[in-house]
């Protein structure tokens, strides 16, 4: 199970009404996932993928904090991060695809991505010396830019991480380190590959933590924004999410017991918000629900993406 956190945004009262810009981005990225498992379960894309589906909220938070000259490095459960970033699902589903007017030419596929400003990979770990560089380049040259880079729980059993961190709190770098802790590194859980907490790895290296259960999009921005402003200022921060991963590992490799796929749903903030705010909800979600079906049927007409090489 993820985190439970006694302080900081506690998981406890109601999720409030969004702008609907806001909901129609959180069902956008929604209803992409539950398109992409679809594409896939139907044999039409190749390769692999892995849905954010049940965490859609913390980019939808979190960029909404982030500035135009801010550097977004995100990883192998990355959809998510780039549409709450770019609103792209034609160009994102192209490069899955390999479609004409794909992101990288179709070559980088679901979980490498590069666009101004944007990287991912599927390498655990790897994006947090690459962040730490970013943030020692905007620090020189572009005050009050961040570098905000996405792990999830598993990425803390890699030596680069604390390297990273390490450098982070002595050159004070802007350095925004957001943890997606859904409880469980691909199949197995967080309990039986990390000693201690998360937290307590931060402090060890002097670096702020700010541990977050809520669900609520506003409630985070408020306890997040001073905390990102800070960090702006050279002081790096490790914000937490307890997160939950409402679908497999990749795209069918579900290895939790039925009862633990039961709490993940029961923390889902799609129903939740569903169910407070069923107006606003009603009319938005079908209608992204047929985006997302329009960007299918249109991408999947294109031709195939071709790259020189260069």
């Amino acid at each position: 199970m993820p985190p439970a956190f006694a302080e900081t945004v506690p998981a406890a009262g109601a999720l409030s009404l969004l702008p609907d810009d806001e909901l129609e981005l959180l069902l956008l990225i929604r209803h992409f996932e539950l398109e992409l498992l679809d594409l896939y379960g139907r044999g039409e894309l190749n390769g692999t993928t892995h849905t954010c589906l049940g965490q859609e909220y913390i980019p939808v938070a979190v960029s909404g904090l982030l500035r135009d000259g801010d550097f977004v490095l995100s990883n192998h459960r990355g959809h998510g991060h780039y549409l709450a970033r770019y609103r792209d699902p034609h160009g994102l589903l192209a490069e899955i695809m390999g479609r004409e007017g794909a992101i990288c030419a179709g070559v980088g596929g679901s979980q490498h991505i590069g666009r101004e400003g944007y990287l991912s990979t599927g390498i655990q770990g790897e994006s947090l010396p690459v962040a730490a560089g970013i943030a020692l380049h905007l620090k020189r040259t572009r005050p009050g830019a961040v570098a905000c880079v996405y792990i999830g729980d598993g990425s803390w059993g890699e030596g680069a991480v604390y390297e990273a961190l390490n450098l982070a709190s002595l050159w004070r770098l802007p350095l925004l380190v957001v943890v997606e802790n859904n409880g469980i590194a691909q199949s197995t859980p967080t309990s039986r590959q990390l000693a201690g907490t998360i937290a307590g790895r931060a402090a060890a290296f002097g670096l702020r933590h700010l541990g977050i259960g809520s669900l609520d999009v506003t409630g985070i921005r408020a306890a997040l924004a001073p905390a990102l402003a800070l960090v702006r200022l050279g002081e790096p921060l490790v914000a937490e999410f307890a997160a939950h991963r409402l679908g497999p590992h990749s795209k069918g490799d579900d290895t939790r017991s039925a009862p633990e796929i039961e709490h993940a749903r029961a923390h889902d903030w799609y129903q939740r918000y569903a169910d407070e705010h069923p107006q606003q909800f009603a009319r938005f979600d079908a209608a992204q629900r047929e985006r997302v079906r329009a960007v299918v049927a249109e991408v999947s007409a294109r031709p195939p993406s071709t790259w020189d090489g260069s």
